[in-house]
């Protein structure tokens, strides 16, 4: 008798079942007054896990997913059911409630990871916390790169119990009074590599010893909410601890090697006050351009660069500027780096893309929008739709100047004629490292430097008076800049207002030249402008403004570089030789 394997019609049927339950909720969600939420990818927060128990989670049809002070996100089936309601009043009297709706799957995600947490149990108790006092003595005592070694010599030669602990806390404990923005724990040959990032530039700063390789993974791997038993797979998590002074929010992301697992943690501030005009740094001719461009009701706003430009950062600063009582904000990113308070922020995952999230959003009647990335036609289209359509969106684009931002998007398959009427501005920007101010040198620049300069600023629309005779400054390197020369980081920037003259460039001939020379009216420096302008004020080097875009030294006419042209930069550049060791 022949015997039908009817198992994938079944496991078809169920999917779209799966499939109809999450459009069902997505729409009904805001018809009862939810905002909506798919679990299904998202970083649960182990934290907010401990506020619920797994059965009375089950019991009540409800999954905790973050909590933040005493602030608890809880996603449910059906929020006004007596068993959820009963739970919800229990709950008011230690939290204060955020309360989405949710499917059955979104439901199910969430439970899988109170399984994770028991299979924990051989951990170390109180693993999910890092102590505030210590990560505070810590911090106090770490001057430079040499006392973390100091440190970690004492922890290894004690040996406690707590060694790994320990350990874990010195690593952060290092990176918040270094100042880095990144952690990168790296397994080698005998070894794992510890190093920290400043200011862009990746650091050695200890190796530490290979055993303690798969338990720091464990408790990192913990705190960040990620599957303990996968290790041939890339995991993202997040999670938050106080530093005594301070709540410091932590992005990891994990990656399998051939020598076991390697994280970088980034390490952000979620203070409000991170995120304003002021801190972005603008120069006063764009900034006046933005501030006018903010006001407009709707339109397209876009930030151009490559990553680890800022160009996110500065995104939360328009938000921050734009974020009034009578306003709902929205966002869509990859993934929510801060958290904003008073704006609804949204992460994708496997069943929530940018381009289904941005469609879903625009569903939720909000005034503006934040995309984190436009990378494909579909969300390229949709969010100029929304641009014209009575929303003020703002988005990123990976181009290597404002002006090929319009050649992008035709790439991507948007239709020129309907980048005019939808598109207010486009910014370029890149981040330069800053002079130390303790140790900087003033020098005269060689005969081709000063040549640059002079013709940069001749075509400069606001140009400032080049002193006679020019003096500038190279880094030295000192204690107080760690013996880099530089000490923090800042935007140069550009920008084109999209008005007719440059509406008709992009439609008539979309060439960047043509596009720049439609748009010169407008007197916005460009980012050679605005770093040169910075060089002779002394804030950064004219090696560091090289690295980080082409200088025009052709175009000026300045194509021989013989012994006589040798940058006086360069023999005492300790500090730059030290930085392309750790170009990555």
């Amino acid at each position: 008798m022949v015997k039908f394997d009817d198992s994938y019609t079944n496991s078809r049927v169920a999917d779209l079942h799966t499939q109809e339950e999450e459009r069902y909720v997505e729409t009904m969600a805001p018809q009862l007054g939810f905002n909506y939420i798919n679990l299904n990818g998202y970083t649960i927060n182990p934290e907010s896990l401990s506020a619920i128990s797994e059965s009375n989670a089950q019991k009540a049809l409800v999954a905790p997913f973050e909590i933040k002070q005493k602030v608890l996100s809880i996603a449910a089936k059906t929020p006004s059911s007596p068993d959820t309601q009963a739970l919800f009043e229990k709950l008011s009297k230690q939290y204060s409630l955020q309360v989405y709706m949710c499917s059955t799957a979104s439901l199910e995600y969430a439970w899988k990871r109170y399984s994770d947490m028991t299979d924990s149990t051989a951990e170390k108790k109180g693993v999910f916390e890092i102590d505030a006092d210590t990560i505070k003595d810590l911090s106090d005592k770490i001057k430079k790169i040499e006392d973390v070694l100091v440190i970690l010599k004492q922890i290894r030669t004690a040996n406690t119990p707590r060694r790994i602990s320990e350990t874990i806390e010195l690593v952060f404990a290092g990176g918040l009074a270094l100042g880095s923005s990144d952690i990168h724990i790296e397994p080698e040959a005998g070894a794992i590599r510890l190093r920290y990032r400043f200011d862009g530039v990746l650091h050695d700063i200890a190796d530490l010893e290979s055993y303690m390789h798969k338990r720091m993974m464990s408790r990192i791997k913990l705190l960040s909410g990620m599957k303990l038993n996968s290790h041939a797979e890339a995991q993202d998590g997040r999670f938050t601890f106080s530093a005594g002074y301070r709540d410091v929010e932590v992005r990891s992301s994990v990656i399998p090697g051939a020598l076991g697992e390697s994280v970088v943690m980034r390490l952000l501030d979620p203070s409000v006050s991170s995120f304003s005009m002021e801190r972005v740094n603008l120069n006063p001719h764009i900034q006046a351009v933005l501030e006018r461009q903010l006001k407009k009701p709707n339109g397209l706003i876009i930030t151009t660069g490559p990553t680890g430009s800022g160009k996110t950062t500065a995104l939360y600063a328009f938000l921050q500027e734009v974020h009034t009582e009578g306003v709902k904000i929205i966002t869509i990113e990859n993934p929510v780096e801060y958290k904003l308070e008073g704006i609804v922020q949204t992460q994708t995952g496997e069943h929530y893309t940018f381009g289904s999230g941005l469609r879903a959003i625009l569903r939720q009647d909000p005034d503006i929008i934040m995309i984190g990335e436009i990378r494909d036609r579909e969300v390229a289209e949709t969010a100029i739709h929304a641009a014209q359509t009575g929303h003020l969106v703002f988005s990123t684009l990976h181009t290597n100047s404002a002006v090929a931002g319009f050649a992008r998007l035709m790439d991507l398959g948007v239709d020129s004629r309907t980048l005019g009427n939808s598109i207010n501005l486009i910014m370029g920007q890149r981040l330069i490292r800053l002079l130390c101010e303790d140790c900087k040198a003033g020098y005269a620049p060689n005969e081709r430097d000063a040549k640059l300069i002079q013709f940069i600023m001749q075509n400069h629309p606001h140009p400032v008076p080049v002193p006679d005779p020019l003096l500038i400054y190279k880094p030295v390197g000192c204690e107080k800049c760690g013996q880099s020369g530089f000490k923090g980081r800042a935007g140069i920037f550009e920008g084109v207002v999209v008005d007719e003259a440059v509406e008709e460039a992009v439609i008539s001939d979309p060439r960047e030249h043509v596009i720049l020379a439609a748009a010169k009216p407008q007197g916005i420096p460009t980012m050679i402008e605005d770093g040169i302008e910075k060089v002779i004020k002394g804030t950064t080097s004219m090696s560091e403004l090289q690295r980080v875009i082409e200088l025009p030294y052709q175009e000026a006419g300045l194509l021989n570089e013989g012994p006589e042209h040798i940058n006086p930069e360069t023999p005492q550049t300790s500090g730059d030789d030290e930085f392309l060791k750790h170009v990555v």
